[in-house]
C-alpha cells in the first residue's frame, strides 16, 4: 500500500506540474532544428567536389534554392568557392563560371519510439484542459537533418558544361532518451566540444 500511495502522489504531482506551459520557441524553427539544418549543410558542402580554376570569377546561382535553410546552404557554398581560390561576383554578366546547386533533400526526419503512456489532454469542466504528462518506461525520440546536394558548373558566356558533381550527402543527429519515467538524457553531434575555443557560454541541450 505504501508503494501504491507513493506512485499515486508522484502521478498527482506530475499532473499538477503539467498545468504549467512553457513556450519553447518564438521563431518558426527552434534552435535545435536550425542546428540540425545548418550542421548537415556544412557537412554536405565539405563533402562536395568543387573545382575552381585559379582566379576564376564565380557566380553562385541561387534561383533554384528556396527558404531560410536554402539561403544558408548558398552562403556556405559561396564560402567554399572562396576557399578554393575563386572570386565571387554579384551577377552572371561579370562571371567566368556559374555554379548552380541542385538540392535533392533539405529537411529534418523525426522518429519516435515509446514504451509507456503518451501524453493526452484531460478536459476540466469550466477550466478547459490540462495535459496529462507522458509516462515513459522507455523512449527514443530521434531527429536527423538530411541534405542531398549536387552542383553544376558551366561557362557564363556560352553555357557550356564545365563540371557536374556527383550528389553528396550531409547528416546531423539529435536523440532524446527516457527510461523508468524519471530518467532523461540526450546526445547530439550539433555543437562543438566545450573545450573548443568556438564554444562561448553554456550550452542548453540538456
Amino acid at each position: 500500500m505504501v508503494v501504491v500511495r507513493a506512485l499515486l502522489v508522484a502521478l498527482a504531482l506530475m499532473v499538477v506540474g503539467a498545468c504549467t506551459q512553457v513556450r519553447e520557441s518564438e521563431p518558426e524553427r527552434t534552435a535545435t532544428e536550425q542546428l540540425l539544418f545548418s550542421t548537415a549543410v556544412e557537412r554536405v558542402c565539405d563533402a562536395l567536389a568543387i573545382q575552381v580554376p585559379p582566379d576564376s570569377r564565380v557566380f553562385v546561382d541561387a534561383s533554384y534554392v528556396d527558404g531560410a535553410e536554402g539561403k544558408y546552404l548558398v552562403a556556405t557554398l559561396r564560402d567554399r568557392v572562396l576557399r578554393e581560390g575563386g572570386q565571387l561576383v554579384a551577377a552572371r554578366t561579370g562571371a567566368d563560371l556559374v555554379f548552380e546547386p541542385r538540392v535533392g533533400a533539405l529537411s529534418v526526419d523525426r522518429k519516435k519510439f515509446l514504451i509507456g503512456i503518451p501524453s493526452f489532454p484531460i478536459p476540466i469542466p469550466l477550466a478547459g484542459t490540462i495535459e496529462f504528462p507522458e509516462l515513459a518506461l522507455f523512449k527514443r525520440d530521434r531527429q536527423q537533418g538530411v541534405v542531398k546536394l549536387a552542383l553544376t558548373g558551366y561557362d557564363a558566356s556560352t553555357g557550356t558544361l564545365q563540371q557536374s558533381s556527383e550528389a553528396a550527402y550531409g547528416f546531423s543527429n539529435r536523440t532524446e532518451w527516457a527510461a523508468l519515467i524519471f530518467f532523461e538524457w540526450q546526445d547530439n553531434d550539433l555543437v562543438p566540444d566545450p573545450e573548443n575555443d568556438r564554444w562561448v557560454g553554456e550550452g542548453a541541450f540538456d
